[in-house]
């Protein structure tokens, strides 16, 4: 089994074609800190083209002879710069938009569709390398991708501001963001610990995505590849905007903000927990498949926790924050990832994987839950750079 296996090796499946967090990590935090300037209703409609433009345009680039080991490797890291700034974009989009009540809600919405995506292009990919070529695989997922972004685009509010919102948005527009400013921020615990949590959470994510279809190969080779790469995927969707509307009423019913994030960063990461560590154990086929579903389910209350936490506490910042901490845990996931195939090679199992999710879970969840909060330090902040 051992010989079979590469350290740190993702799964060869057409998802992990698409896949590219660990290239884009590098460019989030840089230009995020530009949103305020071009606006992230452009941002997404140019980031998302452009990427559909690239995947589109991948297989020409593979025919390219001598130069398209030079050109897909060029291509590879313009898709991670373009796909860099989308997520922290649509968090500076929500922080800046939405009403204090629905930032939850929303923020589910873009987790669940994260799911979805992967999802159908697994699905679709699947399809067409079953029935065409490779190269169909990407202009589907390309063309399909760019129309997606010509639909949204459409819908986004590009007019003036709730009236509500106005006043807010024009105060944090006045707030130009640096480098500086955010290592002020990074100072106060409220802020360091969402991050530590939201690193955690993307690094064990990363690896679990990376080694689970693996996992299940080795682990039950007669077990039907499609239900444990499918089930998990299709009940996170459901789940995730479960708990974006449960944050959203929670908050409506006068619960703390912090409680809710609070609540469910331990639904995210402890009761996920709980179920990871029971899959060091021997069992069943249809128990391993509920304890990794229940594993996905949980973590995507984390769209209700620290990921839309930093749109409580720097909303003027939030784009280039959330940059910032997917940066984190972009390279979080790389490092988990090779280390964790560095222990299952070593120890010839698949329980030093689970304890170490489970312990990086268990330190993430009590930094945040000791330090974590919900009170808007941004202005602040302001306040003290203006006296600098």
């Amino acid at each position: 089994m051992a010989d079979e296996r590469t350290p740190g090796d993702a799964p060869k499946d057409f998802s992990a074609l698409l896949s590219d967090g660990d290239v884009r990590s590098g460019f989030e935090a840089p230009e995020a800190s530009r949103w305020p300037r071009i606006g992230g209703e452009r941002v997404l409609l140019f980031s998302a083209t452009s990427w559909a433009a690239v995947t589109a345009a991948t297989p020409l680039l593979a025919r390219l002879g001598s130069h398209s080991l030079a050109l897909m490797t060029l291509a590879r890291v313009l898709m991670g710069v373009l796909q860099g700034v989308f997520f922290p974009s649509l968090a500076s989009l929500i922080a800046q938009r939405a009403p204090e009540g629905q930032k939850s809600f929303l923020s589910a919405i873009v987790q669940s569709g994260t799911s979805l995506g992967i999802l159908l292009a697994g699905l679709l990919g699947s399809v067409m390398l079953d029935r065409y070529s490779w190269e169909k695989a990407f202009y589907a997922v390309g063309f399909l991708s760019g129309l997606w972004a010509l639909v949204v685009w459409q819908y986004l509010p590009k007019g003036k501001p709730h009236p509500e919102l106005k006043e807010r948005r024009n105060d944090d527009q006045s707030k130009t963001f640096s480098w500086k400013r955010l290592l002020r921020l990074l100072r106060k615990p409220c802020i360091w610990s969402m991050v530590l949590a939201h690193t955690c959470t993307c690094g064990t994510s990363y690896t679990l995505l990376s080694w689970m279809p693996t996992y299940f190969s080795e682990q039950y080779p007669h077990l039907r590849t499609w239900v444990y790469n499918v089930v998990p995927w299709t009940a996170a969707i459901p789940a995730a905007l479960c708990g974006g509307y449960v944050s959203d009423s929670l908050i409506g019913r006068r619960y703390s903000v912090a409680f809710v994030r609070k609540s469910m960063q331990f639904i995210a990461m402890g009761v996920s927990t709980a179920f990871v560590l029971l899959l060091s154990a021997k069992m069943s086929p249809p128990v391993a498949v509920i304890c990794i579903t229940a594993v996905m389910v949980s973590l995507s209350f984390t769209s209700c926790g620290s990921s839309v936490n930093v749109q409580d506490l720097t909303p003027s910042s939030a784009g280039a924050l959330y940059g910032f901490m997917n940066m984190l845990g972009s390279f979080m996931g790389m490092l988990m990832v090779a280390l964790s195939g560095y222990l299952i090679e070593g120890t010839d199992s698949w329980a030093p994987l689970f304890w170490l999710v489970g312990a990086v879970h268990v330190v993430g969840l009590a930094v945040f839950l000791c330090f974590g909060d919900a009170r808007r330090v941004d202005l602040e902040d302001s306040n003290v750079a203006a006296l600098d």
